[in-house]
């Protein structure tokens, strides 16, 4: 359904997209995961129509960004970061503007539609200067679906809600991907992990990889977190633990307890349970989890950052 290849994005003499590249098929829910200035708002504006490429190709539903770019904004809906909304309109008469605006048939059953998807019925003949963050998001998400577009291209939906409206605008969010397309960036991880088919992880400006959030775990987790708890002060074995072979950090987690990070093929349970018991603590716990998919971003994004030769062309 959406289709980039070597997309790129200058500002002048910088960058802010560096030859992005992917797909996204009909039914899935894609992450766009990055930190704040990694490209991902660059990528949506351009996918929704907003701004021109530098250079690559786009297409959405086999239509290219450039020369079938009415077309492609008549299947797509976008919800930027801030929503543009009119203070001074009720949130009926906003959609309906919004749907004269789009030349819709049938404008008042469609806005009534949207209004029941985003739970605003009750709420539709309100001033939208007087609504919530969360309430303004939901008349955002409601103009972005009421269209029914085939895919959805979301700029950090749920930015600066409250936990009760995070939570209604992820349940939007699955309800309507179970038959559309979905794009939305985000720097929150629980939302990839609760959300997402795939992610995909940009960092200035370039994709650092691409995979579902298990498989991610998988492959990039170089082994295991090693989750150890003792029954007295750990402190003194940090440093033995870190000269374990095949370990490559150590957490601590409180007073009696910590995280190490264990290169793949390697097996540091029994070397560290000697540690603990040679320093005649009791052994609490002794247990190995997968890295969290926040640890394999961190450890990308610095990668990325060390590995990097220059960055100065790059939009920070």
């Amino acid at each position: 359904m959406i289709e980039v290849a070597g997309l790129s994005k200058d500002y002048g003499t910088r960058r802010a997209l560096d030859g992005l590249n992917f797909n996204i098929h009909k039914g899935e829910i894609v992450g766009f995961l990055g930190p704040n200035g990694a490209g991902k708002t660059t990528t949506m504006r351009i996918l929704a129509g907003y701004l021109p490429p530098t250079s690559g190709i786009a297409t959405i539903d086999g239509k290219d960004l450039i020369k079938d770019s009415l077309a492609i904004r008549r299947i797509t809906g976008y919800l930027p970061e801030t929503v543009p909304l009119y203070n001074d309109m009720s949130i009926r008469g906003y959609l309906s503007y919004m749907g004269k605006l789009r030349h819709l048939k049938k404008v008042d059953d469609l806005v009534d539609e949207a209004l029941t998807r985003v739970d605003l019925s009750d709420r539709a003949d309100g001033y939208i200067g007087n609504l919530s963050k969360g309430m303004r998001q939901r008349v955002g998400f409601a103009q972005a679906i009421l269209h029914d577009p085939e895919v959805l291209l979301l700029d950090e939906p749920t930015i600066g809600l409250d936990p009760s409206q995070i939570h209604e605008i992820r349940n939007l969010i699955k309800e309507y991907g179970k038959q559309k397309t979905i794009l939305f960036s985000t720097h929150i991880l629980s939302e990839v992990q609760q959300l997402c088919d795939r992610v995909l992880i940009i960092n200035k400006g370039r994709i650092l990889v691409e995979d579902s959030p298990e498989q991610l775990q998988m492959r990039l987790s170089g082994g295991r977190n090693v989750v150890i708890r003792v029954n007295g002060n750990i402190a003194p074995l940090m440093n033995a633990f870190k000269k374990v072979k095949g370990v490559t950090g150590v957490t601590p987690v409180g007073d009696n307890a910590a995280q190490v990070i264990v290169q793949p093929d390697f097996e540091a349970r029994p070397e560290i349970a000697r540690i603990v018991l040679k320093e005649g603590l009791d052994l609490i716990e002794l247990r190995g989890a997968d890295l969290s998919l926040e640890q394999i971003f961190i450890q990308l994004t610095a990668e990325d950052k060390s590995s990097a030769s220059t960055t100065s062309t790059r939009l920070e």
